[in-house]
């Protein structure tokens, strides 16, 4: 199963390209779409949504995971991270590609197996997990290739087999 991890943002959305088979995983790519913070905020959108489209045609994932959004203090920045969801669950939608939604404490459960893990533990752990030598960067990649792992432990789990 191909699975696109995306951790969602305006000026940065992180991606990571997961293959998953009976529980063992290959990392296929990974990286950030950017966009400058002097763009007008539609063109930031247009480009996530270009951009994105791109990553759907070139590597047809068979399920997009992605972070659920987490308002903290900055709420105008949180609505602005919601219009770039937003953006990327439509890019899913058109085509035709599952969407499933994690909160941060699930990814850490899944990656860690501690809900209350630290960033640096996940970020090991999934370097771990995919046999890389170091921690893909930047983080909000990093982010992305563990949400997809979230989902691809998930999937294949034998719990899931077993229709637990």
């Amino acid at each position: 199963m191909v699975i696109l991890g995306i951790d969602p943002g305006y000026a940065t959305t992180g991606f990571g390209v997961v293959e998953a088979a009976a529980g063992s995983f290959h990392l296929v790519r990974y990286g950030v779409v950017t966009t400058p913070a002097g763009m007008e905020f539609p063109q930031r959108l247009a480009t996530i949504y270009m951009d994105i489209n791109e990553l759907l045609d070139n590597f047809k994932p068979e399920a997009l995971a992605i972070e659920e959004l987490f308002f903290g203090n900055n709420v105008t920045t949180g609505i602005g991270v919601a219009h770039a969801r937003g953006v990327i669950l439509l890019c899913a939608a058109q085509h035709n590609v599952p969407i499933f939604e994690y909160k941060p404490n699930q990814v850490k459960q899944s990656v860690v197996g501690y809900g209350g893990a630290q960033k640096r533990q996940v970020m090991d752990m999934t370097r771990r997990l995919l046999g890389l030598a170091e921690v893909p960067r930047p983080d909000d990649a990093a982010d992305a290739i563990a949400i997809a792992l979230c989902h691809a432990r998930s999937t294949t789990s034998l719990l899931q087999k077993f229709g637990r």
